[in-house]
C-alpha cells in the first residue's frame, strides 16, 4: 500500500516537473520571438534599422484619413538612411480628402527623394491620384488604372417610407439644409448643389493629373469619363510610365535617378515602428496559416488578394447585386 502511495507521489513529482520545463520552454521560445520582432524585424522588415534602404510603404484597401499612414510617409521622409521611397499601391479609391491629403505627402518626399509607384491589382480613383504624386507609375500589363472621376452617393428611402406608413417631419432655416435627405426625392436645387461640389473636385482632379502627367487639360479631360484602363492601355495614354514590377522599379532608381545599387527594399508599415511590430509578426503568422497573403494590412485586403487569385480584375469590379462600385 506504501508502495503504491509512493510511486502516486513519484508520478505528481514527474508531472510537476515535465509542466514546469514546458513552461519555461512557452517562455524562451516567445523571448525569442519578441527579440527577433525588435531587433531582426519580421519577414524581412527590421523594426529599427540605420543602414541606407529604399523604403516600401504599401497603400491598400479604401483610401481614408489615415493619420498613422501619414506619420510614417513623413518619418521616411526624414530618415536619412531611407535613399528613395516605393509605393506599394492596391487601392479601388476612397475619400477625396483622404486621398488629397495622402497625394500632397508623396509630393513633399518627391521633394527631397525619388519617389515611384508599383501598382498591383488595380489603382483606381483616389488610388490614381496617390499614384500621380510620384515620380514614376509602373504597372503590370493586365493592372487597372484610372476611374478617374468624383462620386456622390445618397439614399431615397421616401417609397419604403410610404409602405410602412412613417412620416419624416422637419424644420429647416434653409430650403437646401440637410439636402439631400434620404427622407424625400432632393428637390432640383439640391442636386445642383451637390453638381457643383462634385465638378469643383473634379476639375481640381483633372487639372493634377495633367500637371503630373504632362498632358493638356483636353487629354486629362478626355481620359477622365471615369473609364478604367489595363495597364498597356494605361501606357498608350500616358497614365503609367512602364510596364513591369519590383526589378523595372529598382532599374529606374538607379538608372535614371542615380540611387546606389543594390539597396535592400524594406517594407515599412504603421505597426513595425517600436514593439508595434510584433502585432504586424502575430497578424502576417495568422493570415499565413489560413492561406491568406501574409503581407496584407487588412482583412479586407487579404481576402480581396486571395479572391484576385481567383478571378483576376474581375474580382474587384464586378459589385454586389444592388451596391454600387466604388470610386
Amino acid at each position: 500500500m506504501s508502495g503504491t502511495a509512493e510511486d502516486l507521489i513519484d508520478r505528481r513529482r514527474l508531472r510537476r516537473k515535465l509542466s514546469f520545463w514546458r513552461v519555461a520552454a512557452v517562455v524562451v521560445v516567445a523571448l525569442a520571438v519578441l527579440g527577433a520582432a525588435l531587433f531582426s524585424g519580421f519577414g524581412g522588415r527590421p523594426a529599427f534599422s540605420a543602414r541606407d534602404q529604399i523604403a516600401r510603404v504599401a497603400i491598400e484597401g479604401l483610401i481614408t484619413e489615415d493619420q498613422d499612414l501619414l506619420d510614417l510617409l513623413e518619418k521616411v521622409k526624414d530618415e536619412a538612411a531611407v535613399k528613395a521611397v516605393v509605393l506599394r499601391i492596391d487601392s479601388p479609391g476612397g475619400t477625396t480628402v483622404g486621398g488629397e491629403a495622402l497625394y500632397e505627402a508623396v509630393r513633399a518626399i518627391a521633394a527631397v527623394k525619388p519617389v515611384a509607384a508599383e501598382v498591383g491589382t488595380l489603382a483606381a480613383s483616389a488610388g490614381y491620384m496617390i499614384a500621380s504624386g510620384a515620380d514614376h507609375i509602373v504597372a503590370r500589363r493586365t493592372s487597372i488604372v484610372g476611374s478617374i472621376g468624383v462620386i456622390f452617393q445618397y439614399v431615397d428611402a421616401s417609397k419604403l417610407l410610404d409602405t410602412i406608413g412613417v412620416d419624416v417631419n422637419a424644420i429647416k432655416s434653409s430650403p437646401l439644409k440637410a439636402e439631400p435627405s434620404p427622407f424625400a426625392p432632393a428637390p432640383e436645387e439640391a442636386k445642383a448643389m451637390i453638381r457643383r461640389l462634385i465638378m469643383d473636385t473634379y476639375e481640381w482632379f483633372v487639372a493634377l493629373v495633367a500637371e503630373r502627367r504632362d498632358m493638356s487639360l483636353a487629354e486629362a479631360r478626355a481620359l477622365a469619363d471615369g473609364s478604367i484602363f489595363t495597364g498597356s492601355q494605361g501606357l498608350e495614354r500616358k497614365l503609367v510610365d512602364a510596364l513591369g514590377g519590383e526589378a523595372e522599379v529598382r532599374r529606374w532608381l538607379e538608372d535614371d535617378r542615380g540611387v546606389t545599387k543594390g539597396l535592400k527594399i524594406i517594407d515599412r508599415e504603421p505597426e513595425d515602428e517600436g514593439y508595434a511590430s510584433l502585432f504586424a509578426a502575430a497578424r502576417a503568422m495568422l493570415f499565413g496559416a489560413f492561406g491568406l497573403d501574409p503581407r496584407a494590412t487588412s482583412i479586407e485586403t487579404a481576402l480581396l488578394r486571395k479572391v484576385g487569385h481567383l478571378d483576376g480584375m474581375v474580382s474587384l469590379w464586378q459589385p454586389l447585386e444592388g451596391r454600387a462600385p466604388l470610386r
